[in-house]
């Protein structure tokens, strides 16, 4: 398994594992994905198992202690001072779950973020994976503000000790 930073070049393939990922209705556009890897690559990252794209996980970072819906699709409010990661999607294709990907890839963005020096990370997720992201830190605060989809979120925040 590889780990990568994405490039614009890697835009079919993530496009194609987001369709296989998340229904329509909560799945990032390949315009938005676009927007990202433009706006912010140095948090973007892929693993891949020779020529297939196992999976991939991507945020921008704000000063806003909060994810927002706006966020997922205005690449434009990512401050790269900001101090808190977000992530918006961790995708792992079907045939490689329940073999470790997803925590290769959260492993990555959380040391990213502790030596970016930022606060900690957010990210929402659906009522089935509280526990699974409670494993790696993460507290869940709650129900989240958002509507992304239609469906309910609750906001979950891994905040870094001053060191």
């Amino acid at each position: 398994m590889r780990l990568r930073l994405a490039t614009p070049e890697d835009l079919e393939r993530i496009a194609l594992v987001e369709s296989l990922c998340f229904p329509e209705s909560e799945a990032a556009t390949k315009a938005i994905f676009q927007d990202r890897l433009n706006r912010y690559p140095r948090h973007f990252w892929l693993l891949e198992d020779e020529e297939t794209l196992v999976g991939f996980i991507n945020g921008m970072t704000t000063d806003s202690e909060h994810l927002l819906d706006v966020m997922y699709t205005h690449a434009d409010l990512h401050d790269e001072n900001g101090k808190w990661q977000m992530i918006f999607g961790l995708d792992v294709i079907p045939e490689y779950r329940k073999r470790g990907c997803a925590g290769i890839l959260l492993r990555r963005m959380i040391a990213d973020a502790r030596e970016q020096g930022r606060q900690g990370l957010v990210l929402t997720c659906k009522e089935s994976l509280v526990a699974c992201y409670a494993r790696f830190g993460f507290r869940d605060e709650g129900i989240s503000d958002s509507e992304h989809g239609g469906v309910t979120w609750h906001e979950m925040r891994l905040r870094f000790l001053p060191v």
